[in-house]
């Protein structure tokens, strides 16, 4: 293919940002950001590249969809390809010493492959935080009412948390399936939500009436919290219960914080990141097909850098977050001064003035314009300094 055909091309998956999305990223991502601050959560920067084995293999993104490439030592890198890894990375080597709870937060671009283009951006930008450090129910019940609170307050009105538990999930299918093999063919059902091969498949398998119904039960336990002692009768093992348990205790915990009504509770939720160890969640909001945020427990994935802690936290997909506020192109509120060569130090003087007020201006030489009449449209405000100031 000759370079003239890809002189407006984009490798697959990658996007442009204009002016008018870049100005609502920012103020929908300056909103988040401080309502994470208020919390108590620090900021933190990490690598745009990393290595392939460490952080790399323990992202739980599949192999073929991280950018790698080799630097000149010959060791194998990879673009970022989600945040979580990189932070356990961080914490486990520089930060957590002592034991006690970390809070820290991240705004970063990260990096997935796409096979195909179907709409999916490889680049995009998330916002979240880990909580590292702390194992109890009130640390999870924080990120999720957390991530509420950045939602309203980036203007996102309608939308529900949909909270899960993977511990009860892989503890009722190797109660009655026996082996890790046979779950992860249940799970894959799941996760792509059918529902409908779900039963087919659990119908097809060897097992009494009993199983067979304790399987299909789980596709009932969704909705409200009124579920989860019907969920604890579906499963015996202990570790089952105790996830039960957990949700409950989650479900007062939001009570607590006032986000109850925000939250619904679905025990078939599975996720294709593969170190979350127990409660789980997305958030999904009108219009949007894909959820705009998701987390969970991770717990054993700091014990992948030599230093065991357990963690939750969450991301926000600042894209599907902006695709379900409403794209629209605002009208920028910049002022335009458009002066001549002999007003051109009064001109600099007023932009100036106008500068120190907080407002946004530009400066622009009359004899740079070339039509004047299309310039003037991009601006609310113009101002002409023109001639001589007598003559004005």
């Amino acid at each position: 293919m000759s370079k003239k055909l890809f002189m407006f091309e984009k490798p697959l998956g990658m996007r442009d940002t204009l002016p008018f999305l870049y100005e609502m990223k920012k103020r929908v991502r300056q909103a988040m950001a401080d309502e994470i601050e208020k919390w108590g959560y620090e900021f933190i920067e990490t690598p745009t590249l990393e290595y392939y084995e460490t952080v790399g293999s323990v992202s739980a993104i599949a192999d073929h969809r991280l950018f790698k490439l080799l630097d000149q030592q010959g060791h194998t890198l990879v673009l970022r390809p989600d945040m979580t890894a990189p932070i356990a990375r961080l914490a486990a080597s520089r930060l957590y010493k002592d034991g006690n709870p970390l809070r820290l937060a991240y705004n970063a671009n990260v990096f997935r492959a796409q096979q195909h283009e179907g709409g999916r951006p490889a680049e995009f930008e998330q916002i979240g935080v880990e909580c590292i450090g702390d194992g109890t129910i009130a640390a999870d019940a924080e990120v999720i009412s957390l991530m509420i609170a950045m939602l309203k307050r980036a203007g996102l009105q309608h939308f529900t948390v949909t909270i899960g538990h993977i511990g009860y999930v892989n503890a009722l299918f190797l109660e009655i399936l026996g082996n890790e093999e046979r779950a992860s063919v249940l799970r894959r059902f799941l996760y792509e939500k059918n529902y409908v091969g779900y039963r087919e498949h659990v119908q097809s398998l060897p097992l009494s009436s009993i199983d067979q119904k304790r399987l299909l039960q789980l596709l009932s336990l969704r909705g409200c919290g009124m579920m989860l002692e019907e969920a604890k009768e579906v499963i015996h093992c202990e570790e089952g219960k105790r996830a039960a348990e957990e949700l409950a205790a989650l479900l007062r915990a939001l009570g607590m914080y006032g986000v109850a009504d925000a939250v619904k509770f679905d025990l078939t939720l599975v996720s294709h990141m593969s170190y979350y160890t127990g409660i789980l969640f997305e958030v999904y909001a009108e219009h949007v097909g894909f959820p705009i945020g998701n987390g969970g427990r991770y717990d054993d994935l700091l014990e992948k850098f030599a230093h065991k802690a357990p963690a939750t936290g969450f991301g926000i997909r600042v894209d599907r977050l902006i695709e379900a506020l409403g794209e629209s192109e605002a009208e920028p509120n910049i002022e335009c001064i458009v002066f001549s060569q002999e007003r051109f130090a009064e001109a600099i003087e007023l932009a100036a003035a106008k500068r120190r007020e907080g407002k946004r201006v530009v400066l622009q030489h009359i004899s740079g314009i070339r039509d004047i009449d299309a310039y003037s449209k991009r601006y609310p405000s113009m101002t002409y300094l023109l001639g001589s100031k007598e003559k004005e």
